[in-house]
This record gives C-alpha cells, sequence and structure tokens, in this order.
C-alpha cells in the first residue's frame, strides 16, 4: 500500500471516532471496523487504529469513574437533609427540611467532577482532530494519558 493511502486511512481512522456524535459507541465501532479491516495490510494503519481504540477505551473508563463519584455525591446531597412525609388523606408527598448549607463541600466535589467530566470530552474532541492531522502527515501520534489495552 503506498504511504499517501495508509496516511489517509490511518487519519479517517482517528477521525471515525467522532462518530460517537451521530450514533451511541461511534467512536469504538467506526474506529474498530477501519482498523479490523485494514490492519493487516500496513503496520502505520495498525499502530493508529490502536492509538485511537486505546484512547476511547481510556476516555470511556475517566467517564465511567468520574460518574462514579458524581452520582453518589449528588444523590447523597439530595436525599441527606430531607425528610419524606407522606399525607395519606391527599395523597401528596410533602418534603421537609431541604437543606444543602451543610453540605457544601459535598456539592464543591460533585461540582469539580462535572467540571472534569466536560474538560475530558473537550479535550476528548481536540486531540481526535490532532490525531487525526498528525496521522495524515505520517506522523506517528500517542494520545497522552492513554492506557494501552491494546498492544
Amino acid at each position: 500500500m503506498e504511504t499517501k493511502k495508509e496516511n489517509n486511512i490511518a487519519a479517517i481512522t482517528h477521525l471515525s471516532a467522532l462518530g460517537q456524535y451521530l450514533f451511541p459507541f461511534g467512536n469504538y465501532i467506526l474506529p474498530l471496523l477501519i482498523w479490523n479491516s485494514k490492519k493487516g495490510e500496513s503496520t502505520v494503519i495498525d499502530f493508529n487504529g490502536k492509538q485511537v481504540l486505546n484512547f476511547q477505551f481510556s476516555v470511556l473508563l475517566y467517564t465511567v469513574i468520574l460518574l462514579l463519584i458524581t452520582i453518589p455525591i449528588f444523590l447523597f446531597t439530595f436525599f441527606s437533609g430531607m425528610s419524606i412525609n407522606a399525607v395519606l388523606n391527599d395523597h401528596e408527598w410533602i418534603i421537609k427540611n431541604l437543606d444543602i448549607g451543610n453540605n457544601i463541600s459535598i456539592i464543591t466535589v460533585g461540582l469539580l467532577a462535572i467540571i472534569l467530566l466536560a474538560s475530558l470530552k473537550i479535550i476528548e474532541f481536540i486531540y481526535i482532530i490532532y490525531g487525526t492531522i498528525k496521522a495524515s502527515n505520517g506522523e506517528p501520534f500517542r494520545y497522552p494519558f492513554t492506557i494501552p489495552f491494546l498492544k
């Protein structure tokens, strides 16, 4: 396979990770399909396909960790200072003692996790575009903070 064609396929592999904005799990399915169909033809495509998939799996792991931190914090904060009393006559719920002022430090940690999650998605988008440019120029690119799931 010629070098320019290899570089173009490698760039498309990086760019295909943006498939997550078209349909669910597009950032895994599209690069996996391209990489699997072309990895035997070129070491450049094999290298770039592994980098894209490792980066996407790493971002997934970081996202899950942040959500495992954020969701319980917000649920705990919301329900900790609240007592729920049921009024049987009118079939209504009355919420009393809703006070989040005492849990400001927990809310701050939760908001920090949300900010980190948003930053992670912005950084992911930027690095996908940067990796695409590097691959189209024929330069090897390794995403930072990536766990090597595929070697």
